[in-house]
């Protein structure tokens, strides 16, 4: 039986979540992208980045992670 564990995936799906959010949001550097531990930060940099207020930035991010976490 050949059972993937979760630690497995996660390092794959951190690198697909960041391919994401260069693909959606190209103001943000490689290193920048790498550097973000968690949703708020990403928020604060949408809203930084591209002048959004919080809630905007916010339902941008969300429905970019559609329920994954960093």
């Amino acid at each position: 039986m050949n059972m993937t564990s979760p630690t497995n995936t996660a390092p794959e799906g951190k690198q697909l979540l960041m391919k994401d959010i260069a693909s959606k949001w190209s103001k943000f550097s490689e290193t920048e992208i790498a550097a973000l531990k968690n949703r708020d930060e990403l928020v604060t940099g949408v809203q930084s980045k591209y002048s959004l207020d919080a809630g905007q930035a916010g339902r941008e991010v969300d429905g970019l992670l559609k329920g994954r976490s960093f």
